[in-house]
């Protein structure tokens, strides 16, 4: 724990390393389910997928051409060409039934099997017409030259993809090569979202009087999406102790993960630390960061509710550094930011505090990185003029002028 007098009440706050080491102790993958490998893109991996059959499963041509004993044509060339005779024809799923032998050669197209007896194939390029049936072979090949050998690209046996993967469209194409209708995928993690607050009124509102329009749950189910789980409907709440603890009780029964948005931090409206509590365990309430400093997390029936702070941009903060990594470990990604990174000079020096972790919006401009001058946790826009944040470690007290430093982007 970080002691900090000045942060008024909270009488000590949690350094950001230990909420992470918590997250990583109580919070790993949920089940396996199986799915359709059309509904398989975007998924993780349950279980390593290993090929049963050969890609190819028979020798194939690679190229529209003749197939040949390689041996019949060493020497040949465009003024000593040697002469075949076409014996069949092999097209895809429509094998030649002729074999091929000596000074006899089978028309394949791209894909068809190679018929018997041939060992390599000759491009129709490296061809001309001879008569009827005949063709002039005006090039050399090599055995195995232009074929497709069986399990040349997968083998019976090949683990094809690892456990963990998050399967791209390329993924799902190798797993319908070989067979695989169905994966074993992690179960999408459903998150419940919770925005409480009597002054807050349903996203795509007007705002009005003394109403602000929360801002928060579409970026949080935008976020959750991003980080492979499943945005459940949102609950909106005002602040009042019974509706708050029914709303709680609720979430945590239709969800594997809680975010609660506002009424997070020690002030008179600000029940929900206390309600996870009664609930189940708080363990942590009050982070030494800037900005987030008020989130929080507890569990309630083993399952993980993170309080984070109303102002939007600590919101976001406290999302990807703590919920958006519980639920990717739920769901089987990797556990880390997942944002682009790059690593750039400094414009100007960035100032922070011993003990204390900074999030710091940037901009990159001609190759270096320019912090942005915003004080307050309540101006979402900065970070859509932001490229992306900083991170300064309580270790340090900032980053000098010039210091290279790593960026992760928006």
């Amino acid at each position: 724990m970080v002691d900090d007098p000045r942060m008024r009440g909270f009488r000590s706050r949690t350094a950001v390393e230990d909420v992470i080491t918590l997250i990583d102790q109580r919070v790993g993958a949920g089940a396996a389910e199986r799915v359709a490998l059309d509904d398989a893109r975007e998924r993780v991996l349950a279980d390593d997928v290993i090929a049963t059959v050969n890609v190819p499963a028979f020798a194939r041509s690679a190229m529209d051409g003749y197939a040949v004993v390689a041996e019949q044509t060493f020497g040949a060339t465009p003024d000593d060409p040697r002469e075949f005779a076409v014996a069949d024809e092999s097209l895809p799923a429509k094998p030649a039934a002729a074999s091929v032998t000596a000074k006899e050669c089978v028309r394949i197209m791209t894909g068809a099997p190679l018929p018997e007896g041939a060992d390599a194939v000759v491009p129709v390029e490296m061809t001309a017409a001879a008569g009827d049936d005949r063709v002039n072979v005006t090039g050399a090949v090599t055995p195995g030259q232009h074929v497709g050998a069986i399990g040349e690209d997968i083998a019976t046996g090949d683990r094809v993809l690892e456990r963990g993967r998050r399967l791209r469209a390329q993924d799902l194409g190798v797993c319908s090569s070989i067979g695989e209708a169905e994966l074993n995928v992690v179960t999408r993690p459903r998150v419940a979202v919770l925005i409480t607050g009597n002054e807050i009124l349903p996203p795509g509102s007007k705002p009005s009087g003394h109403s602000i329009v929360d801002a928060n749950s579409p970026m949080l189910r935008a976020l959750i999406e991003r980080d492979g789980g499943v945005a459940l409907k949102t609950f909106r709440v005002e602040d009042n102790v019974a509706a708050l603890s029914g709303a709680l009780l609720a979430a945590v029964k239709s969800a594997k993960c809680v975010l609660v948005s506002g009424g997070t931090s020690v002030g008179a409206e600000d029940h929900m630390p206390k309600l996870v509590a009664k609930a189940g365990e708080l363990i942590v309430h009050g982070v030494a960061m800037r900005p987030s400093s008020p989130a929080g997390l507890g569990f309630v029936k083993e399952t993980p509710v993170f309080l984070l702070p109303g102002n939007p941009v600590s919101c976001l903060c406290a999302y990807d550094f703590f919920a958006g990594r519980a639920i990717r470990r739920l769901g089987g990604l990797p556990e880390d930011f997942p944002h682009e990174q790059r690593r750039l000079p400094l414009e100007r020096k960035i100032a922070s505090q011993l003990g204390r972790t900074d999030y710091v919006r940037v901009r990159i401009e001609n190759d270096r990185v320019v912090p942005l001058a915003i004080r307050g946790a309540s101006r979402l826009s900065s970070t859509t003029r932001a490229d992306g944040f900083v991170i300064v470690p309580a270790a340090l007290e900032g980053y000098a002028e010039g210091d290279k430093v790593t960026v992760r982007l928006y």
